[in-house]
Order: C-alpha cells, then sequence, then structure tokens
C-alpha cells in the first residue's frame, strides 16, 4: 500500500510517496540488519565512533537541505528545524565520543590473581519508532547511541516524516557498513512487524500506542523504553516578574504550535492571577503565526486537520464548561492547518483540557492559593515529564522541586527544551522503562556480563 506524506501549510504539496513496509520486508530487512550488526559489533570502537563522525560531518553538510525538509514535511518553523538538524549534529558527534568510553568495570576478585569484571555487549538489532514532531532529533538521540554501542538498527519513522527519514538514511549510509541502518516505511501493521523480530525497541509516541508496544515487548521478553505524552505545568510564585515570566511560557506553550511533549499545557500561578494572564495573553498575541518557512515564524501549523480539529474542539469544550477563551480557539483562514494559539482559564483543575493532552497550541491558565495546592495540582494528572518553577527565591524553587512527580524540573526555565547529554523521561505515563540520552542511553542499547578469569594453575 502507498503511503504518503504531505505538507501541513499546504496540504496539496506531497513531498514523498513511497510504499509501505510489509510484513516479509520487514522480516528481511531485520535479519539483513541482523547480519550486518555481528560484523559491527565485532568492529574496534575506534571504527565505530570514526563512522559516526563521518556521519555528523554528512548531516552537517546538507544542514540547509534537510531543515529546508523538514520545515515543508512537518510545518517546524524554520528557526527551530534549523537548530534541530544541528543538534542531531552534535548527537551523532557525542556519542562518537561515547563508543570510546570503558566498556565495563573491575571488581574485586576470589583471589589477586584473578581477575571478576563485567562488560558490554550489543542488544543486536534495535527497532526504533519515532514521531514526526523532532524528525531529525529524535531519529538520532536513539539511533546514535545503538550504532555507538554496536547493534544495528531499523526505524520505523512516523508517516508523517517519511521523507526526513529517508534522506538521514541517505546521508547516513555511506559513513555506516551496508545494511546497518534502515528505514522501513509504513504505519502501525509495519511497527507490529518489527516490533515481532528486533532483539529491543524504543518507542516515542502516544500513551495509548506506547502501553500497547510496552505489553507486547514485555510478552516477547525483549527490552522497552517508551516515551509518551506530556501534560507539563510552569508554576509561577508571586515574587516572578510576571510579563519576563509570561514571554517564556507564551514560547514553551505554543512555539511550534504546541507540538511537543515537553510543551507548557497548564500555567499554575500563586496568588493573584492577573498580572500573568494579562501578560501571557499579551505574549500570545505578538507571536509570529504563519508560514514555517519564514525566519520570523514562531506558530506554524498543526501536522494534519484531524490535529487543527482537536485543538478546536477542545477550546469549544473549555468554553462550554465555564472557561473564558482569552484569546484564540479557531482555525486559521487559507489551505493549510492553522489553529489560532489559544490561552483559557476560569477552569478548574478537573478540567479536560487541565487533564488530558491535546497536543496542539493551546494552554490553561489555573489559579490557585499557595505552594501546596500549586504542588498537588501539578502532580493531580496522569502524566509526569516535565515542570517548571519561576521565582526568585532558591529555597523555595529547591522545595517544589523536590516535590514535583515529574521526570525533569526546569527552574526559571521553560518545560520546553532538552539537552541530548543529560538523561531524558518522565514518571506515570509519560515514560516506560529505562532514560534516553546522554550516558544513560548505554543502559539501554547494551546488556551486561559478569567474567570471571582465574589462573591455569593455582
Amino acid at each position: 500500500m502507498a503511503l504518503q506524506s504531505r505538507s501541513p501549510q499546504r496540504p496539496d504539496d506531497l513531498v514523498v510517496e513511497v510504499e509501505e513496509a510489509a510484513a516479509g520486508a520487514v522480516a528481511a530487512a531485520v535479519e539483513r540488519a541482523r547480519a550486518a550488526g555481528r560484523r559491527w559489533a565485532a568492529a574496534s570502537a575506534l571504527e565505530r565512533s570514526a563512522a559516526l563522525v563521518a556521519a555528523a560531518d554528512a548531516l552537517a553538510g546538507a544542514a540547509d537541505e534537510v531543515t529546508d525538509l523538514a520545515v515543508r514535511e512537518v510545518g517546524k518553523p524554520l528557526t527551530e528545524a534549523a537548530a534541530e538538524t544541528g543538534r542531531g549534529v552534535g548527537i551523532l558527534r557525542y556519542y562518537a565520543q561515547q563508543a570510546l568510553d570503558p566498556d565495563g568495570e573491575i571488581y574485586p576478585g576470589p583471589s589477586p590473581a584473578a581477575l571478576l569484571l563485567s562488560r558490554r555487549r550489543p542488544r543486536g538489532v534495535a527497532g526504533l519508532v519515532t514521531p514526526w514532531n523532532f524528525p531529525v532529533a529524535i531519529p538520532l538521540w536513539k539511533a546514535a547511541p545503538a550504532l555507538a554501542f554496536g547493534n544495528a538498527v531499523t526505524l520505523k519513522p512516523s508517516p508523517e516524516a517519511t521523507a526526513v527519514a529517508l534522506r538521514l538514511a541517505e546521508l547516513l549510509g555511506p559513513a555506516l557498513p551496508e545494511d546497518l541502518l534502515q528505514v522501513l516505511p509504513g504505519g502501525a501493521e509495519t511497527g507490529t512487524a518489527m516490533l515481532e523480530a528486533v532483539d529491543c525497541i524504543s518507542f516515542t509516541g502516544s500513551v495509548a500506542v506506547g502501553h500497547q508496544v510496552a505489553v507486547a515487548a514485555t510478552e516477547r521478553g525483549i527490552p522497552i523504553q517508551a516515551e509518551m505524552g506530556g501534560l507539563n505545568a510552569a508554576i509561577v510564585l508571586p515574587d516572578a516578574d510576571p510579563e519576563r515570566v509570561a514571554g517564556v511560557v507564551a514560547g514553551a506553550a505554543m512555539g511550534y504550535a504546541g507540538q511537543k511533549c515537553t510543551a507548557t499545557s497548564r500555567a499554575i500561578v500563586v496568588g493573584d492571577p492577573r498580572p500573568f494572564t494579562e501578560a501571557l495573553v499579551a505574549a500570545v498575541e505578538g507571536l509570529a503565526v504563519g508560514d514555517p518557512a519564514e525566519e520570523a515564524t514562531v506558530v506554524g501549523p498543526v501536522i494534519t486537520e484531524p490535529a487543527r480539529r482537536r485543538v478546536v474542539e477542545a477550546a469549544e469544550e473549555a468554553a462550554a464548561g465555564g472557561g473564558r477563551l482569552l484569546t484564540g480557539g479557531a482555525a486559521g483562514d487559507g489551505a493549510g492547518w492553522f489553529v489560532a494559539p489559544t490561552v483559557v482559564d476560569g477552569l478548574g483543575p478537573d478540567a479536560r483540557l487541565a487533564q488530558e493532552e491535546v497536543f496542539g497550541p493551546i494552554a490553561v491558565v489555573l489559579a490557585v492559593a499557595d505552594e501546596d495546592e500549586a504542588v498537588r495540582v501539578a502532580n493531580g494528572v496522569r502524566y509526569g515529564l516535565v515542570g517548571s518553577v519561576f521565582t526568585r527565591d532558591l529555597d523555595r524553587a529547591l522545595g517544589l522541586a523536590a516535590r514535583l512527580d515529574t521526570g525533569l524540573i526546569r527552574v526559571n526555565a521553560p518545560t520546553s527544551g532538552v539537552d541530548y547529554l543529560a538523561p531524558f523521561g518522565g514518571e506515570k505515563d509519560s515514560s516506560f522503562g529505562p532514560r534516553e540520552q546522554g550516558k544513560a542511553a548505554r543502559d539501554f542499547y547494551t546488556s551486561t556480563r559478569t567474567i570471571t578469569i582465574l589462573p591455569a594453575e593455582a
């Protein structure tokens, strides 16, 4: 069956059309990857490192092209897309160096002449399932450590990001052994077939699908890592500068049309919410909305028409439930999937908009009486990815940070933004399995062997 990927800002622009990988093609691709992976695992760490450096150079040399393709295919604003491509280069170079890290540890043995040690070895074929919203960074922050530590990789990208994934494979392929990195275009059936054949699987996507993948991987007995949704809160304390914080929250909530798992969905304001709310509305209305190919654009389209409809329906439901639409709430004019950035207040923390991820440019302001209530509201959702705290008081910031049920905590910083050299992941329904990125990635893409060596003659 043919798979089509279209530009969200110009739906009549067919970016790529390819055949979906059927179950038989997936199985054959995994076997080719497994054969290539055995040779790759036997290569020296220096060889693997050099290959990743060459891959980074290839991506850097095509940075403008890849950036423009990401803008076209997923509607990411140009400035963000360029930064993401640059991050992809950095990720490859970072893991090129990690390939040279010590691959085990030595422990006290049963005698001074004996050795007791552990060593890491690759899993085999790593299956990667990636979303459309970070079409460069997420495939690479999974593939780069998998390759660095000796694995082969099969990548099933989101159908909406097929063109970028195929171009990445073309760029990286010459630096790697044949068949070591393969892209398997397709939807759920392709992903299921890959899951049934690989040796470990790393998934980023929705909570519902992530849970299904985790169950299936567990039944197979293979390692699973799943990064899923977020409903991230920014807690604003009374001593914070409302205008400065509003500018940060506006960008974190509405940038790239709110299509990030780390986007700010809830602003929890301690005390009088009016100064912050007024500043937030002004900041949101000041964001440049339009063609993502324009350098000034901050808010482009959402990815599909159903995604736009979900944002509009969420705004309508909030208004019908007693909330106030302070700005936005309507679909944009024209052919693309644009929707006005939306801010809502007047809802309680149990309202659906304050409980469920919409994945679009919409945020709710929630007023609370004190810090204890702020923590209860922030933690009172099934997600636990990122929390942020805005205050001039370091003691209060540290106290709140210690009480938030999130995997990432940012003080006086937006919820959005990821450092690829540090562990990334959440709590509750936001994540399952070990952390991604940084040195934590090795724990997922390798297993440990404990080796005892005794003298031949005691």
